[in-house]
């Protein structure tokens, strides 16, 4: 996911889009402890994917 495409959304999309991301987070960590996940870089993606959002919230936030 690329910040320039995050950030010209609306802060209704940030939120859902972010609550998606959290979900998927979530079910890369059950896998990940039930040796279901192969590949274990799509972890550090989501978490990237999530502080990109949060960060464009803030964005959003701020003016």
């Amino acid at each position: 996911m690329i910040y320039s495409d995050i950030k010209d959304k609306s802060l209704l999309e940030l939120n859902e889009l972010l609550k998606e991301k959290k979900v998927l987070l979530f079910e890369l960590k059950a896998k990940l402890k039930t040796m279901q996940l192969t590949n274990t870089s799509e972890l550090r993606v989501a978490k990237k994917d999530i502080a990109q959002i949060q960060t464009a919230i803030t964005a959003v936030k701020a003016n």
